[in-house]
């Protein structure tokens, strides 16, 4: 061939001039990366052709323009790089091979290069492909095909490479096929392209029809405007095909309708539901564990148990999104999220700190209240054939989040109700259950909704007024009641500066001691939260802001003395224990959920019919403690010196104080037990000591729960020596370090250990009544082998 060639390179211009003072003979060869500005021989192929340099022309700005005539394929033997790049080549000699293949293939090629030219695959100038048809030399033919259709440069290296001329027109054959081919795809890509324009076209044409004759019926084309709202609007969301199918017979309908129908304004509102639901909407995960820590600490004191389980969630949630960053792990099992369930007292924080977990986490926030809900549909929502149907509130709450992934409060979940009309808590079992709440179908919606990557938290009272399948789909993370301590903590940190803000103080303004806290909490407040806590401080607040207000003072101080003053006299006081060790009366504790407290169980004996007699608004449950008590002092009475003439002929009356007050549980048994045996035998017991467990006939002592608050409780009330069951020994970890150096502890796995704690001079003053008789064999042994944490 003879070829135009342009070089603007300074190694090429100083190769073309090196050539023109030699012998005008020039390799032309290609580069291996077109990319290469420098190249040297590594970077070239190692097969060229050689050429002659017919005439040179240069350009003004330095580049030059030559016209060469190739003679022979050559083969580079080294490349020489200096100034310019030099190569010492060799023939490349292409035999023919195999002849009868050869001619097969070549006729092949001509029949190929054929259809492309008729075919209009490639434009190809007529003259041009006139004179490839007329070469009549198989390698000739092969290397013109190959110059003049556009192959990779890979591919024409290849051909330009190939050791015979037999393998030259295979491969030009191979790569003819593959473009005829291709061209076929295109075609039918472009007819479908076409099909779908025309079917387009079609349906727009309709439609105009459609917006045409409501327009003439109404005299207005709103309608219309609003359909193609709805349809853009629908395209941006990328729905999911089922509820896309959905949406685009709703929208059909529609555009059928009269815009002023009942019919038409239920679609409307259906669409905009829709419409205005994150079905892709998601937020960031903020997974820096130290600023969620932060975060945390800022906004709440105390409850560690629940801020390690979010940043153990916020690791996890973390190595899961980088094992999902290496292609280890799927997306859908890193967006899903746990189901917790907070479970305590009013006021302890449950509500606030999912606040704070959703802002750790960089999440937007929802809270809906299921308290009273009754109906079923106010979960699911009410199907569209319902005059006013609405969604339920699951998917209100996602409307209202705008994200897919937000913090879901579900508050006051033990408050929901039953009615006729179906049982809420049954549907949320679906919602709850990660295994099936990626496919949640609202009534309202009629279509799929993903919730598996919401963060479910519910809050609750009493854990267990929630149905069993419900609470077996939640983690329970336990809120306890606050200390005196910290309800201090979080008087000062909190409170105090929020009730300042919000009655127009300034910190300046007013001060309040850490004693008049102190005081507050204990004697003007009686909760397990800090709710009637943070009013009582706005009460200060407001009175001293009146003060101020009426320039009685600038600034106000409130004491423990003056406290007074301001609140008006003590609201409680708090049990304490008893003057002197008593006959008859025994200290137990009790657990509510404003909190633990001690309360005192009086027996009596006096003479009668034999009967046992209780008061002070006991429940069944406490009835039964003192008929197990009664029994084992029976059982026991020669041991412990009871004449059986006091058991039969004189009654045994039982009474708690404050009877307005129901009362209610299995842990006073130990105490009734005391108090009981005491009145029997006139041995006293001990006003230093409160007990709690359940008793059993045989004097065994079972576990209870809220071992924290009764102690608690018992602290304020003065007590020193906690008696409790053995086997809570673990919720002792709870209590915190510097109350448990102020109490004395005694778990006790049997009555008779209890008796001997309870008791003034122990179980010996009870048995030294019965004559100074022994135990019997089996208790002593189990006396002398009381377990080791008895023993501490």
């Amino acid at each position: 061939m003879v070829m135009p060639i342009d070089a603007g390179r300074a190694v090429s211009i100083r190769a073309i001039n090196a050539a023109l003072d030699r012998n005008r003979t020039i390799l032309i060869v290609s580069q291996r990366d077109r990319e290469t500005e420098e190249p040297t021989g590594s970077d070239l192929f190692t097969v060229g052709t050689a050429c002659n340099i017919l005439r040179m022309k240069r350009n003004p700005n330095g580049s030059i323009q030559m016209l060469v005539q190739a003679f022979a394929r050559v083969r580079v033997k080294r490349y020489t790089t200096g100034e310019l790049i030099e190569a010492e080549v060799e023939p490349f000699e292409v035999p023919l091979g195999n002849a009868v293949t050869l001619e097969a293939a070549f006729r092949e090629l001509k029949e190929k290069f054929s259809d492309i030219i008729e075919g209009g695959v490639r434009n190809i100038q007529p003259e041009v492909a006139q004179f490839v048809m007329n070469l009549e030399d198989a390698g000739q033919f092969a290397d013109y095909v190959a110059y003049h259709l556009d192959f990779r440069l890979e591919d024409k290296q290849a051909i330009l490479e190939a050791e015979t001329v037999e393998a030259r027109v295979r491969r030009v054959l191979v790569l003819i096929d593959t473009e005829i081919e291709l061209a076929e795809t295109q075609r039918r890509v472009q007819r479908e392209v076409k099909d779908e324009i025309d079917r387009n076209q079609r349906e727009y044409f309709l439609r105009e029809q459609i917006k045409a004759l409501q327009r003439e019926l109404s005299g207005s084309d709103d309608g219309d405007d609003e359909v193609e709202t709805f349809r853009a609007k629908l395209e941006e969301l990328e729905l999911p095909e089922e509820a896309m199918k959905e949406a685009e017979r709703e929208l059909n309908r529609l555009a059928r309708m009269h815009p002023d129908s009942a019919e038409a304004s239920v679609i409307r509102t259906y669409l905009t539901t829709l419409t205005e639901l994150p079905w892709n909407e998601r937020s960031q995960d903020r997974l820096d564990i130290e600023v969620a820590k932060q975060t945390l600490e800022e906004d709440h004191y105390g409850l560690e148990k629940i801020k390690d389980r979010i940043l153990e969630y916020l690791a996890v949630r973390k190595l899961k999104a980088d094992r999902a960053a290496r292609g280890e792990l799927d997306q859908a099992e890193v967006n899903r999220g746990p189901i917790l369930l907070f479970a305590g007292p009013p006021g302890v924080g449950k509500t606030s700190i999912a606040k704070s977990i959703a802002k750790a986490l960089g999440r937007e926030y929802v809270r809906i209240s299921l308290g009273g809900a009754r109906d079923e549909s106010d979960i699911r929502g009410h199907r569209r054939t319902y005059i006013g149907s609405m969604p339920g509130r699951i998917i209100q709450g996602i409307r209202q989040a705008g994200t897919k992934n937000p913090v879901f409060l579900l508050d006051e979940i033990d408050k929901l109700g039953m009615s006729y009309q179906g049982d809420p808590s049954s549907a949320l079992l679906e919602v709850l259950d990660p295994a099936q709440n990626s496919g949640f179908v609202d009534h309202y919606l009629g279509v799929p909704f993903d919730l598996s990557e919401v963060l479910f938290i519910a809050t609750a009272n009493y854990a267990q007024n929630i149905p069993e399948a419900l609470l077996d789909r939640m983690e329970l993370l336990e809120f306890s009641s606050y200390i005196e301590q910290e309800k201090i903590e979080i008087a000062k940190r909190y409170l105090l500066p929020r009730q300042i803000e919000e009655n127009g103080l300034k910190p300046q303004q007013i001060t309040i001691s850490d004693g008049a806290i102190a005081k507050v909490i204990t004697s003007y407040t009686r909760e397990a939260g800090v709710r009637n806590l943070e009013r009582t401080i706005g009460t200060l607040a407001r009175k001293a802001a009146r003060r101020i207000a009426e320039g009685e003072s600038k600034r106000v101080r409130i004491t423990e003395r003056s406290l007074e003053a301001f609140l008006g006299p003590e609201r409680f006081s708090p049990e304490s224990e008893g003057e002197e060790n008593l006959v008859g009366v025994a200290t137990g504790m009790y657990y509510t959920p404003v909190g633990g407290d001690i309360l005192f169980v009086e027996t009596s004996v006096t003479k009668g019919k034999g009967g046992l007699v209780l008061t002070g608004q006991l429940g069944d449950v406490m009835k039964e403690s003192a008929r197990a008590a009664l029994t084992y002092a029976r059982s026991n009475a020669e041991r412990f010196g009871i004449p059986q003439e006091v058991l039969d002929n004189y009654e045994v009356h039982i009474h708690v104080p404050a009877g307005a007050t129901p009362k209610e549980g299995p842990s006073a048994g130990v105490a009734i037990a005391a108090s009981l045996i005491s009145a029997l035998t006139g041995v006293p017991v001990r006003k230093d000591v409160a007990a709690t467990g359940e008793i059993t006939l045989r004097g065994r002592v079972l576990p209870i729960g809220g071992l924290k608050e009764k102690i608690l409780g018992a602290k304020r009330a003065g007590i020193r020596h906690i008696l409790f069951p053995e086997k809570n020994l673990p919720d002792l970890g709870d209590i915190p370090a510097h109350l448990r150096r102020s109490l004395e502890f005694h778990p006790v796995a049997h009555l008779d250990r209890a008796l001997d704690i309870f008791m003034v001079g122990g179980l010996a003053a009870l048995e030294a009544r019965g004559g100074g008789k022994s135990a019997p064999k089996k208790a002593r042994r189990r006396r002398k082998e009381e377990s080791p944490a008895a023993q501490a």
